[in-house]
């Protein structure tokens, strides 16, 4: 049976909760209202896990310290079609609307997938959700059917998986920062091509930066090009890696946010635009954390090994 216990948490964090719950749920059914198909109609959620340091104990709550961190509510949830996880489609309002409550503090982070598509992953010994299985909480479930059984993954081809995860998303992160380092040095004014794809590149090193450390950790990496989300799931796996991007700065948030719109403003939009000093340290504190990066995945694949022997 998963736990379902929140008593480990201060009252104001269960109040949070609470309201993150009904938010998901309005605008999951706003999202549905509307369609006359037959899988919107019988559209639901069925369980609703909160997973993360929330749930497991650990968690950091200290905006005004550690360089501004706070850790995420880190939410799954599961929907009964896996055409409901369209997050453009269906969750994009919730996210937003989360993003802006005043009730709710503590930010909030949420994958979507189906039933089938988690109990396949569980079935498969996919370790990022067979660790949600064990450690997770459910605050939210239609009914009790439980989740498939998690197989053992072996030692050796966990090995082999991680390895194959760091090797591939590293070489690819670190290609792309020197792509970055390359266009910002053609660059000549705020605005224009070089400067836009320097950004964009920049935000792609990014990507593929706490992608790598998502795979090498958990052998699970969301289709998401939100880099703020994608930071907010890799320091929930390991804390060191906020050193990379502080948030008690300001203008140092704005600029991650900034680029966090690159992905689509930098290629398509004339208004887009970011300064030489937002790119230069951008670069700079990317170059931090893809040192970050490689030291955490070392750690973890010298574990690994170890477990093989």
């Amino acid at each position: 049976m998963m736990k379902s216990s929140l008593d480990h948490m201060p009252l104001r964090k269960q109040r949070e909760l609470g309201r993150v719950l009904e938010i998901l749920h309005e605008e999951f059914e706003d999202a549905l209202k509307e369609g006359s198909a037959e899988f919107k109609k019988r559209g639901r959620i069925l369980k609703i896990i909160l997973f993360g340091s929330y749930a497991k104990g650990g968690w950091v709550d200290e905006p005004f310290t550690m360089k501004g961190y706070r850790s995420d509510f880190d939410l799954l949830v599961i929907v009964n079609n896996r055409k409901l996880c369209a997050f453009e489609d269906y969750w994009y309002k919730a996210a937003d609307r989360l993003n802006r409550e005043s009730a709710i503090e503590t930010p909030v982070s949420f994958i979507v997938h189906s039933l089938r598509e988690v109990n396949t992953y569980l079935k498969e010994g996919q370790y990022f959700f067979s660790d949600i299985r064990k450690e997770g909480i459910v605050l939210y479930e239609l009914d009790d059917e439980p989740l498939a059984e998690p197989r053992p993954l072996d030692p050796i081809d966990r090995l082999k998986v991680a390895t194959e995860h760091f090797e591939q998303r590293f070489a690819e992160a670190k290609a792309i920062l020197e792509t970055a380092e390359f266009q910002r040095g053609k660059a000549s004014r705020i605005g224009d091509v070089w400067t836009n794809w320097a950004a964009f590149s920049l935000h792609q090193a990014l990507e593929q930066a706490y992608a790598c450390v998502l795979l090498t950790l958990t052998n699970y990496g969301p289709p998401s090009h939100n880099i703020k989300f994608l930071r907010s799931l890799a320091e929930g796996q390991d804390r060191r890696l906020a050193e990379a991007f502080p948030r008690d700065q300001h203008r140092e948030r704005a600029w991650f946010n900034t680029l966090n719109e690159a992905y689509v403003k930098a290629r398509y939009s004339k208004h887009f635009e970011i300064s030489e000093e937002a790119l230069a340290w951008l670069h700079e504190r990317t170059a931090v954390l893809l040192d970050l990066v490689k030291e955490v995945c070392a750690e973890r694949l010298q574990t690994l090994a170890r477990n093989t022997e």
